[in-house]
């Protein structure tokens, strides 16, 4: 179920891969992605294991209908409706924050001491948009003063192949994530982007989870398969 998990104290960080779950077909096992095609009784009941196995109701959870933009959500209670944004903040414990990915890369954010946690999805638009340096601004808003991040696995620079013009576009924001192919064409490392955004932003520790979701079957991955599933960052702060 999970690619990686860190638990210390009242926090809790995981990615997740594709075991563990009941999806069929392109989806098999634990898609979490209800916008894909895939059977919603499965997608919810992939869900409901990842909610218990994180120490909260599904109820708890708490998705977001990303868009591939910069806008992020301060929210203290789940919402009734869709949650159109690709960055959310709380400072309300056992609310668990999730964001979607199948190549793109997730970040999860905490302040342990000031008790705010947050989810970032930043796929190439994202972080050429500052869609972390934003999720971190709304974080210190809320008193955060010492951000921890764990940023997961996604489409690593070697498969993330793009036109020369829009890599040099992404360089523009953030030139660590200018970089070749395997076979030497021009392509962008999105987490190396993000990694050295959560470096500018003077976030204090940053654990950057190996590994590339087309290389690894174990993850969900649009760039290698097309019709996919979803895996997912999940981060919750506990009251227990």
């Amino acid at each position: 179920m999970f690619f990686w998990r860190d638990d210390v104290g009242d926090l809790r960080r995981a990615f997740t891969d594709r075991s563990g779950g009941v999806s069929s077909g392109v989806y098999a096992g634990l898609n979490l992605g209800g916008h894909v095609g895939d059977a919603p009784d499965a997608v919810r009941e992939n869900r409901i294991r990842v909610a218990d196995e994180m120490g909260v109701h599904i109820d708890r959870l708490v998705f977001m209908d990303q868009c591939h933009g910069s806008d992020v959500a301060v929210i203290t209670e789940k919402p009734d409706g869709p949650l159109v944004v690709d960055g959310i903040v709380t400072a309300e414990p056992d609310l668990a924050l999730a964001v979607l990915v199948a190549d793109c890369t997730p970040v999860l954010l905490s302040d342990t001491q000031a008790g705010v946690v947050g989810a970032v999805h930043a796929g190439r638009p994202g972080m050429t948009k500052g869609v972390v340096p934003q999720v971190i601004s709304a974080m210190r808003d809320l008193g955060a003063t010492r951000i921890s991040a764990a940023v997961g696995p996604s489409v690593c620079g070697r498969c993330y192949e793009v036109p020369l013009e829009m890599r040099e576009e992404a360089a523009v924001v953030s030139p660590e994530s200018r970089t070749v192919t395997w076979t030497g064409t021009p392509s962008i490392d999105v987490a190396a982007g993000v990694v050295a955004q959560l470096r500018g932003a003077r976030v204090d520790g940053i654990t950057w989870v190996p590994g590339c979701a087309r290389e690894d079957e174990s993850l969900f991955s649009y760039r290698r398969d097309g019709t996919t599933g979803r895996f997912a960052g999940v981060i919750v702060r506990t009251s227990r």
